[in-house]
């Protein structure tokens, strides 16, 4: 497997998971059936820098909340599969709209359903709560578990590495 910082260089683009990446395992259910989420306010702001400096970005959930999609909407993300069946194919139908290979894309999960895209992808990654088997093909395993800045810390990684970040 390559050198992680070295593909920072590689990434052209973001795709992750939801429950597990961008919120805890800990869900709470609102009487109308919506699962509600809490989400990190500095995962939100690097998705925001990440868009803003052109990236694509795409969420790829097996979750159907509609609140999910306004979330990221909000962020300026309108890539975004609920209820998917298969990530790696809603993965390559956003590679195909951006003109990418899946070697350009960094992705985070965190469970088995996420186990199909990370082999694919150039840059898999985790938080460090993640289950075992998507650890052992990950390149690079955060500090940081699941809602709990994993994103900012990788997003934040590509967008130093390729002088992107903060500007003064």
């Amino acid at each position: 497997m390559n050198n992680f910082k070295e593909e920072l260089m590689n990434v052209k683009a973001f795709a992750f998971d939801v429950d597990g990446v961008f919120s805890n395992c800990h869900v709470y259910l609102h009487p109308d059936g919506d699962m509600m989420r809490t989400m990190n306010i500095k995962d939100g702001y690097a998705i925001q820098c990440a868009v803003n400096k052109g990236y694509p970005v795409c969420i790829i959930t097996g979750g159907f909340s509609e609140s999910v999609r306004l979330r990221f909407k909000g962020l300026g993300v309108f890539d975004v599969y609920l209820n998917s069946k298969d990530k790696l194919e809603n993965l390559k139908e956003f590679c195909e709209k951006y003109k990418l290979g899946l070697d350009k894309v960094l992705y985070m999960g965190d469970d088995i359903p996420d186990y199909k895209v990370m082999i694919q992808t150039g840059v898999p990654t985790c938080p460090s709560d993640a289950v075992q088997e998507i650890k052992s093909v990950a390149m690079y395993i955060s500090d940081h578990k699941g809602g709990e800045g994993c994103v900012r810390d990788v997003v934040e990684q590509v967008l130093r590495a390729q002088g992107n970040w903060f500007k003064a």
